[in-house]
């Protein structure tokens, strides 16, 4: 057994029918975990079906992460196609909704929170009481460079992803003399759908891009190192870690 071997590992994936979710749940599959992947709708079991066909152990649960019956529900589904063993718990599920702050409904606040921190506080209560008593697990926790600054149009965002930082903080305190592991990934600006508006848009795309060091936007494949990092034995001296996958953006 390496550092970094996550073989044989249980895992629960939210947001892993696309993008960095997508990518992430891929990577521990590659590398030999059982990974349940929570998405909405028909989206969860084909994706699944796709990476079963590659002979990677996958199940795909339709979840509405903003309802809390159906999160704890499909909590106690994946936990059973697990074997009642979970080891790994990335929170990567998101949304976003833009306005004025001046204008911005409350409808579309309580939207974002509620998937974005509550949903998350959830779902880490859920699997902690698990890992707690299995006397150890690692839990990833989705933040944003917005965790470190505010951005324009998008306050709820921002308080959300504010929010995962100080959580993952909160939860290592407690959880870490206790074998659980809590830290967070905190993506920069990555090339996927929820930013399809900024990279359609010539002007921002060029000022991003020109602060970047890297010289580039991220991609899926970019989360793949740091998620096996923090979701293996080699993280296991890592709690409430805010980690920037941003290409050296913030350092700019």
């Amino acid at each position: 057994m390496t550092l970094f071997d996550v073989a044989d590992r249980k895992a629960i994936v939210t947001g892993a029918t696309r993008g960095l979710g997508h990518g992430m749940a891929e990577a521990l599959m590659e590398q030999g975990a059982e990974v349940v992947v929570f998405g909405s709708g028909e989206n969860a079991a084909r994706v699944a079906e796709a990476f079963q066909t590659r002979g990677l152990r996958c199940h795909g649960l339709a979840v509405d992460l903003a309802d809390d019956a159906s999160r704890r529900d499909a909590f106690d589904r994946a936990l059973e196609k697990l074997g009642g063993r979970l080891d790994i718990l990335v929170n990567s599920a998101g949304v976003q909704r833009r306005h004025k702050s001046e204008a911005f409904p409350l409808d579309d606040w309580s939207a974002v929170i509620e998937v974005n921190l509550t949903a998350v506080f959830a779902l880490c209560q859920m699997a902690g009481r698990v890992m707690l008593d299995q006397g150890h697990g690692k839990i990833v926790n989705i933040a944003s460079l917005l965790s470190f600054f505010g951005g324009y149009t998008v306050p709820a965002y921002a308080a959300s992803k504010g929010g995962i930082a100080q959580l993952t903080k909160a939860l290592a305190n407690e959880w870490a003399s206790r074998g659980v592991n809590v830290n967070a990934l905190a993506p920069g600006y990555m090339a996927t759908d929820m930013n399809s508006a900024l990279i359609a848009d010539a002007g921002r795309n060029a000022e991003i891009s020109a602060r970047i060091p890297a010289h580039r936007w991220g991609t899926a494949d970019d989360m793949k190192g740091p998620l096996l990092f923090l979701a293996s034995s080699a993280s296991d001296y890592v709690n409430g870690a805010v980690i920037p996958v941003d290409g050296g953006y913030l350092g700019r």
